[in-house]
């Protein structure tokens, strides 16, 4: 039944994704399919439609709204030039400094605004114009955007670590973003080594000293901004305050900087951004209901007791099945947003990855970090293709430069995979 089940289901949701219907009712559509072949119709349209009410009906949802609305207002302007010099400050005397720069920027915007494009748009709008014209090479100028723009996913606060908690039964949130805290710097800060041998062997320039006062002023400017990562990761380390709490703490702090300190935009605007906060918020609650949907239909038909029997037949090494499961998420990832992808496959896998012995904030790390690396690999990296875009740089040149980066990340994803304690040290030391 498992297998016919997985067949109905992955057939329906492929043929209504290919019409053009919304992700969300693909996947109900899907499970209601599967659904139906060992129950009756009205029973399988009441339970699912049960279902998917209840996921809703849960607290921690609190906070997706809340740092949506927080990361729209960030995005308004103003931000990121603040960000970009504060991040030329600080990596300014490394070789290859305004590509060093792109790096430390993406990963400062990126965790304050909570968007990957965000980051590369923003940030990458600056510093690859700046680098072609000091004579950089704009394909490793492009390579270095797409490569650190990530980072923000794992980086907190970050909505995909919110929504996994919810998915994976209320594995802790503060937990999560300590964890993703560690692998995001792992991340960037992998990117600026390889970054600075390229650099050194392409004789790419540093740049100089601006001084004191200058370096104050910029940082200044910057510290307000780089106070809401303190502000909100701070209160939920010491127990200031959860999650939910940090998430509205952190609308109000960016209310005051974007009308009150930097004055970015007036007042009459805070409509639109709750305008297009709903809009993003009603769309990942839509999914969110969707893939409760299709979890009661996987329990329902057996599928993930078939998968883990599956996959677990193929060895009996956990190193093996370990890096089936990677081999799986970066195929996913390649082909499908962070969202839904860890909607749907976090209910299959993880029952794995516990059966293995592994901790679900372990698997939290690993299951974000394959989809970030999905988010900018090829066919349909969405990451990928904005910062082509935003470099003026073909696909296929910038998939060229980044082969280097791809190894590296491959590389650090095995760390995540097999060297757990580095990331849950964090975690552990604060009781989480």
């Amino acid at each position: 039944m498992a297998g016919q089940a997985s067949l109905v289901m992955i057939s329906v949701f492929a043929v209504l994704a290919l019409l053009g219907l919304p992700l969300a009712v693909s996947i109900v559509a899907a499970a209601l399919s599967a659904v139906v072949l060992v129950a009756p119709f009205d029973m399988a349209l009441f339970t699912s439609a049960q279902k998917m009410l209840a996921s809703l009906d849960t607290f921690s949802l609190l906070a997706v709204p809340f740092f949506i609305l927080s990361g729209v207002m960030m995005n308004s302007g103003g931000i990121a030039v603040r960000l970009v010099n504060f991040a030329k400050l600080i990596s300014g005397r490394i070789p290859g400094s305004l590509a060093q720069t792109n790096i430390a920027g993406n990963m400062l915007f990126g965790c304050i605004s909570g968007s990957a494009i965000a980051a590369s748009t923003s940030i990458g709008g600056v510093m690859v114009p700046m680098q072609a014209k000091e004579g950089y090479d704009r394909d490793l100028a492009a390579a270095v955007n797409i490569a650190s723009a990530p980072t923000g996913m794992l980086i907190p606060p970050t909505t995909a670590f919110i929504i996994y908690s919810l998915v994976s039964g209320g594995t802790s949130i503060a937990a999560l973003f300590l964890a993703g805290g560690v692998a995001g710097l792992m991340w960037g800060i992998g990117l600026i080594v390889m970054t600075t041998s390229i650099a050194w062997r392409r004789g790419y320039p540093t740049s100089g000293w601006i001084g004191f006062r200058a370096a104050a002023v910029v940082t200044l400017e910057a510290l307000p901004s780089l106070f809401l990562i303190v502000l909100v990761i701070g209160g939920i380390m010491f127990g200031i305050f959860t999650a939910v709490e940090a998430s509205g703490i952190a609308v109000l702090y960016t209310m005051l900087l974007t009308f009150v300190i930097h004055r970015t935009k007036p007042l009459k605007a805070f409509p639109q951004f709750l305008l297009e906060t709903a809009q993003m918020t009603g769309t990942i609650m839509m999914l969110l209901a969707a893939s409760a949907a299709l979890s009661f239909a996987m329990a329902f038909t057996g599928i993930p007791a078939a998968v883990t029997s599956l996959i677990l037949g193929i060895s009996d090494n956990p190193i093996i099945i370990m890096l089936v499961i990677n081999l799986l998420l970066l195929v996913i990832g390649c082909f499908m947003d962070i969202g839904p992808a860890i909607l749907i496959f976090t209910p299959i896998l993880l029952p794995i990855f516990e059966k293995l012995g592994g901790d679900p904030i372990h698997f939290g790390v690993i299951l974000v970090f394959n989809l970030a690396i999905g988010t900018i690999t090829p066919p349909v990296g969405t990451g990928l293709f904005v910062g082509a875009s935003v470099a003026q740089v073909k696909v296929e040149r910038c998939i060229r430069a980044l082969l280097p980066f791809y190894v590296l990340l491959f590389a650090m994803l095995l760390i995540v995979t097999f060297f757990p304690d580095i990331f849950l040290a964090l975690p552990r030391s604060f009781g989480l």
